[in-house]
């Protein structure tokens, strides 16, 4: 249980450290080339992945309540988890999961009274006296960008020949990451290492 609890709070610590030092050093929309193909460029989420919105002030709540109650769930699935001795690969993938989900609540729910804006002009300070939200209605703070290759698409490309594309094109955090990762292990660990790790992914939610 130790080494999963270790994976999840490493997960939020880099995760808000990173956030945090972005927010606090680049002004909305900054960006740092690293490399022609990496770079980091500072973007907020009010939403879901690619800044994806619904239902105004109520989605937002919503999304950030569901977010919570997934929370919850992935922390009872973990601790069971580690009682069934499951494959540390297992644990790991949740784990994973877990600290990436507790990362952008994080924002969701405190950034909003922590921070001021971030404008094109304005580079946020953190616990300014004048917050730009309240609680539950922070911003997910993004910053990894990986347009792998840009250019025109050839035109018998059907729906997008002629026009110019960019790949990959969102813009992601440490959490987003973790998620993905731990997703991506999940699916793996179910599909191709059924001999080598029992129960599955399926069987250990049916117990």
């Amino acid at each position: 249980m130790k080494k999963s609890i270790f994976t999840v709070f490493l997960v939020i610590l880099i995760d808000q450290l990173s956030k945090i030092y972005v927010k606090t050093n680049f002004s909305y929309g900054e960006e740092l080339k690293v490399f022609n193909w990496f770079r980091v460029y500072f973007i907020e989420n009010n939403g879901m992945a690619w800044g994806t919105e619904f239902g105004g002030d109520t989605g937002k709540l919503f999304l950030t309540i569901f977010r919570i109650i997934a929370i919850f769930v992935l922390s009872w699935w973990l601790y069971s988890s580690v009682k069934k001795n499951l494959h540390p690969l297992f644990l790991l993938s949740i784990s994973l999961i877990l600290g990436g989900a507790v990362g952008n609540v994080i924002d969701s729910m405190f950034y909003g009274l922590i921070f001021n804006e971030s404008t094109t002009d304005q580079i946020a300070t953190l616990f300014h006296e004048k917050p730009y939200g309240n609680l539950f209605f922070g911003k997910v703070v993004d910053m990894f960008y990986f347009p792998i290759w840009q250019g025109t698409l050839p035109d018998w490309i059907p729906f997008k020949g002629g026009s110019y594309f960019t790949f990959f094109n969102a813009i992601f955090n440490i959490a987003d990451a973790a998620i993905t990762i731990g997703a991506a292990m999940l699916i793996f660990l179910n599909k191709n290492s059924k001999k080598e790790v029992k129960p599955t992914v399926i069987e250990s939610i049916n117990q």
